[in-house]
C-alpha cells in the first residue's frame, strides 16, 4: 500500500537566498502550454464563484476567468461577447454544438469539467473539439493520477486540472471512498508534467498562501480556488445579512442544493458528493488576492526562487506530523 499526503503533511525546507527583495520574484506562469498569465491564480468555475464583477478584477490582476457552464446558453453567449480573448468557458462533455459555437464567438478555449476526467467520452470530446478548434485552449479535468494525467495529455488537453475530493465543499471521498491526498496528486502528476510540458491547474485544498505555496512547489503551473473566492465581496454568491455580518453562500456543484436548483426539482439519480453553508465574507477579491501573491513572494524568497520553475527545482520537502501544524501557530496565551 503506497503512502499519500496532504498539504497539512509536508513543509519546504528553507534554501540559500541571494533575492534582495520579496517585490523581485516574477509570478508569471503558464496556464496552458501556449498562454501565460501573470499570476498563478485562477478562480473556480463555480456558479457561486465567477460572475462579472468578479471577473474584471481577475483580469485586472493578471489572469484569466473561467466562466461556469450552469446556466441558459444566452447568458453564456453574453458572457463570450463582453470579454472575447479574456475569457474560457466551461462544459461537459455532451453539447458539442454548443460548445463549438461559444468558441466561434470568441472565447479563448473551454475547462471541460466534470467530477471523474479519466474517461473515453473525455477523451473523444478533447479529440472531437480539437478536430473542428485546433487553436482553442482546451483545460481538462479532474483527475488525481500520473496515468489519467497522461491519458488527457495524450488525448489534446493544453492543461489539467488535478484534485479530486480535496474542495471545501466536496464530499465525494467520504461518499466513495475514492481519491488522492491533494499534495501527493499534484506532486505525482507533476513529474509528468515535467516531461510533455502540459501544464497541470492543482483544483482544491487551499486554505491560505502556505497551500498555494505548497502546490506550486510541488509542480502545479496554477492553483484553482472555490471557496477563498466565493467569500469575497465580488462573488457571485449569494449574500445576507447574518450573526457575523455580511455572509456569503457557498456551494459544491454536485451538492443536493445546487442539484434540486439546476435540474428545477427533477429527481437525480445520483447520491450528492457537495454541500452548502454560508460563511462569513472576508473582504475584498484584491485584498484576497494581494494576500495570497504576498504570501507566495514570501515564500519564493524562503526557497531562494525568482521563478516558479526555480521555485519547483529547489523544492525540498519534510513529512511533518499533526503537531507541525500547531507548533507553527501563534499562541499569545
Amino acid at each position: 500500500m503506497r503512502h499519500a499526503l496532504t498539504y497539512d503533511d509536508v513543509a519546504l525546507v528553507p534554501q540559500f537566498n541571494n533575492i534582495p527583495s520579496r517585490t523581485e520574484p516574477s509570478l508569471e506562469s503558464w496556464l496552458t502550454k501556449s498562454m501565460k498569465i501573470g499570476i498563478p491564480l485562477v478562480a473556480s468555475n463555480m456558479d457561486t464563484v465567477i460572475g462579472e464583477e468578479l471577473a474584471d478584477i481577475l483580469i485586472e490582476q493578471g489572469t484569466i476567468p473561467i466562466y461556469h457552464r450552469f446556466t441558459s446558453m444566452e447568458e453564456q453567449i453574453k458572457w463570450v461577447k463582453k470579454y472575447q480573448e479574456k475569457t474560457f468557458i466551461s462544459s461537459g462533455i455532451g453539447k458539442l454544438d454548443e460548445t463549438r459555437k461559444l468558441l466561434d464567438l470568441g472565447a479563448v478555449g473551454t475547462c471541460i469539467d466534470v467530477a471523474h476526467g479519466h474517461s473515453d467520452r473525455m477523451f473523444h470530446h478533447i479529440e472531437e473539439l480539437k478536430r473542428t478548434h485546433p487553436d482553442k485552449q482546451i483545460i481538462a479535468g479532474n483527475v488525481c493520477t500520473a496515468m489519467a494525467y497522461h491519458d488527457l495529455v495524450n488525448a489534446g488537453a493544453d492543461a489539467v486540472k488535478v484534485g479530486i475530493g480535496p474542495g471545501a465543499a466536496c464530499t465525494t471521498r467520504v461518499v466513495t471512498g475514492f481519491g488522492i491526498p491533494q499534495f501527493t496528486a499534484v506532486q505525482d502528476c507533476a513529474r509528468i508534467a515535467e516531461k510533455l510540458r502540459v501544464p497541470l491547474i492543482a483544483d482544491g485544498g487551499i486554505r491560505t498562501s502556505r497551500d498555494v505555496v505548497l502546490a506550486l512547489a510541488a509542480g502545479a503551473s496554477s492553483v484553482m480556488i472555490g471557496k477563498l473566492f466565493a467569500l469575497t465581496k465580488e462573488s457571485a454568491a449569494q449574500k445576507r445579512k447574518g450573526e457575523r455580518g455580511l455572509e456569503a453562500k457557498y456551494r459544491g456543484q454536485a451538492s443536493s442544493d445546487f442539484q434540486n436548483e439546476f435540474y428545477g426539482g427533477l429527481k437525480v439519480k445520483t447520491v450528492a458528493e457537495g454541500i452548502d453553508f454560508w460563511a462569513a465574507v472576508t473582504g475584498t477579491a484584491e485584498e484576497l488576492i494581494n494576500n495570497l501573491l504576498g504570501g507566495i513572494r514570501s515564500g519564493m524568497t524562503y526557497g531562494g526562487a525568482r521563478n516558479l520553475k526555480e521555485l519547483q527545482r529547489k523544492a525540498e520537502f519534510v513529512q511533518v506530523t499533526a503537531t507541525y501544524i500547531q507548533e507553527s501557530k501563534p499562541r499569545p496565551e
